[in-house]
């Protein structure tokens, strides 16, 4: 089975609200707003406090290390003091209302690593969506490997467009428990979640079970292959491909058997359906640090010597460009099909191995158009794909290129909250 229930943590109802902080990938350029989470959580038990934001990573590998010493000690605090609630063989119903107003739904659940793959080509029923980059698995792994606990921000989609998995659940909430029902922290929405009783458990592992159907799975996607795709992952896809480079390393220490025993084969996880409504694709957008933005725009006109400045005509792809003292559109003759973000990332990759400098992936518009025009810095930002493109665009080329699309904004990103024991 790919989903099953767990043995899942939560802190108590009152600490709720201090406890449960924004993923750690994200807002990764503003120390302001981990400034504001470290004040406000402060003498309190959080999630904060046992997991490491990625702009600290940028502190040096001794501040790393011992940022990571803290994190275990203060996890086998946390389990020492009492600080969970404890839901044994258990799914969360959740109901995110995200600062636009509209609510999105999923189930939190534990997939089996022995049913996930992050490699190209993967033909396991979980997939990567995204090319994962081998180099950012490793500093995931250092956390991961002594944790007691995982806690997850990973979500997993579903292509259910006949919203059979996930909406039958909100018809039936009222006679569920409800575990958890508060205001998430710095204007970022609202967050509910429900305890799935055991007919609705069995419900959700068998909608699953028939998306894994060979025949329903040709039929839908017009295919001969015969390796079904059920999940491909959202958001997290470095964290879940690190809870998997753990898993095997438990298999070598300890032998396959005991590991298919060992807590580590699992991973927490929320499952959303690719159709729901709230769940907007929107494009990460890139910006580069430490460059000339002048020379960065001179060899990006000399890769597509093709491009030229203003209006986007049919068959182009349009690169809106923001600097200290220019910007505009450099449009690009492009094969039909082709995502900016593989057009923009097949330059990057190579100019900055050449001349320097540093990327970063950015969620929200706004705060790329900032960035870009700080000196010495460019941002680059596009249109998205479609989320209807997704599970055909895995099944046609393997993976897209890394970052290619969020869910959402920064402040839409799924919260930390439930917490599992992996040791």
């Amino acid at each position: 089975m790919i989903f099953t229930p767990a043995t899942i943590l939560l802190p108590h109802e009152k600490e709720c609200a201090l406890w449960s902080s924004i993923a750690c990938d994200q807002f990764t350029s503003d120390a302001a707003y981990w400034e504001q989470v470290k004040t406000l959580t402060e003498g309190h038990p959080s999630a904060y406090h046992i997991t490491l934001p990625e702009i600290y990573l940028e502190e040096g590998e001794a501040c790393v290390q011992e940022r990571i010493r803290s994190i275990n000690e203060t996890m086998r605090e946390y389990l020492r003091e009492g600080v969970f609630r404890q839901f044994k063989d258990a799914m969360v119903y959740v109901e995110r209302r995200i600062p636009g107003g509209s609510v999105r739904r999923g189930i939190i659940g534990a997939v089996d690593l022995e049913d996930y793959e992050y490699a190209a080509g993967a033909e396991t029923q979980i997939r990567a969506t995204e090319e994962t980059v081998l180099s950012r698995i490793p500093p995931r792994v250092r956390i991961r490997q002594d944790a007691a606990l995982e806690l997850p921000h990973l979500m997993l989609l579903a292509d259910d467009v006949d919203r059979l998995l996930i909406e039958p659940i909100a018809e039936r909430k009222r006679e569920l428990a409800k575990v958890y029902d508060f205001e998430l922290m710095l204007d970022s929405g609202h967050v509910t979640g429900y305890l799935l009783d055991r007919k609705e458990i069995q419900r959700v592992q068998s909608v699953l079970e028939q998306m894994g159907n060979l025949e329903e799975f040709q039929r839908k996607y017009h295919t001969s292959r015969t390796d079904p795709l059920v999940l491909a992952v959202g958001d997290g896809n470095h964290s879940l491909a690190s809870a998997k480079a753990c898993y095997d390393m438990r298999k070598e220490e300890m032998g396959v058997e005991a590991a298919l025993r060992h807590p580590s084969r699992y991973a927490l996880a929320e499952i959303v359906n690719l159709h729901d409504a709230s769940l907007k694709f929107e494009p990460i957008y890139r910006v580069l640090f430490g460059v000339d933005h002048r020379q960065v725009m001179e060899a990006l006109r000399r890769a597509y010597p093709q491009s030229h400045i203003g209006r986007t005509a049919a068959g182009e792809i349009a690169l809106e460009y923001w600097a200290k003292d220019c910007e505009g559109t450099l449009s690009i003759s492009a094969s039909e099909g082709l995502l900016p973000v593989s057009l923009l990332q097949s330059f990057l990759d190579p100019f900055l191995q050449e001349y320097g400098g540093k990327i970063d992936y950015i969620h929200g518009l706004e705060e790329a158009k900032q960035l870009g025009r700080q000196e010495g810095n460019i941002a680059f930002t596009f249109a998205g794909m479609e989320k209807e493109q997704l599970f055909p665009g895995i099944l046609q080329g393997g993976v897209l290129p890394r970052k290619t699309f969020s869910m959402g904004d920064a402040r839409d990103k799924r919260f930390y909250l439930e917490c599992r024991r992996i040791q």
